[in-house]
């Protein structure tokens, strides 16, 4: 019994500075690979310090080191960007945040009221929307559709297309962005007709 623990303590201690040498060795590369696929440096700091916390506390030998560090950061990057609050179809109706711009699309489009003026700003929306649309790269307007219009989810339109989720989040993102700078000229041109 005496021998069993004076062999695994060496053992942690060899296991520890292995850890440590492969974090020291890693971090600025892998730092750098996350950097470039998040907003934002603190995004990344997290990430790394994830993905390093995962790999202390896996108790199964790694062959392959590098691989898999890389491989837990791409997860991790892919989980990062499914948390995160993504641009949608309500934010591209609602453009402005101030009060004083109190124009809402919603109010518009999703009203009972059957009026010829909510009938006119329906048309006039769809117009722009689609006009807005046809603007976009093909992939971009695609994933678009098919995420809002459709109900198609991220994971399944990657499994169908061999795009990643983040790459497709990325295209919606996009359409989202370009959709939103249209339908607010449209807006501004309602507003201060």
């Amino acid at each position: 019994m005496e021998d069993a623990m004076t062999i695994a303590i060496p053992m942690a201690a060899e296991r520890n500075r292995n850890i440590t040498n492969t974090i020291r060795l890693m971090s600025k590369k892998l730092f750098g690979f996350i950097k470039q696929r998040v907003a934002s440096n603190e995004d990344a700091e997290d990430i790394l310090q994830d993905v390093f916390f995962q790999f202390a506390g896996n108790p199964e030998p790694i062959e392959q080191t590098t691989a898999w560090l890389y491989k837990v950061a791409r997860n991790k990057i892919t989980d990062s960007y499914r948390k995160q609050k993504l641009p949608l179809a309500d934010d591209v109706l609602q453009t402005s945040e101030s009060e004083a711009d109190s124009f809402d699309w919603k109010e518009v489009m999703f009203t009972n009221d059957s009026t010829p003026e909510t009938e006119y700003l329906r048309n006039l929306f769809w117009e722009e929307l689609k006009a807005a649309l046809d603007e976009l790269p093909a992939e971009q307007r695609d994933v678009f559709i098919q995420n809002e219009i459709d109900g198609i989810a991220f994971k399944d339109m990657a499994a169908v297309s061999g795009e990643s989720v983040a790459t497709l989040i990325s295209r919606k993102r996009y359409a989202v962005l370009h959709l939103r700078s249209r339908l607010s000229v449209l807006k501004d041109e309602l507003l201060n007709y």
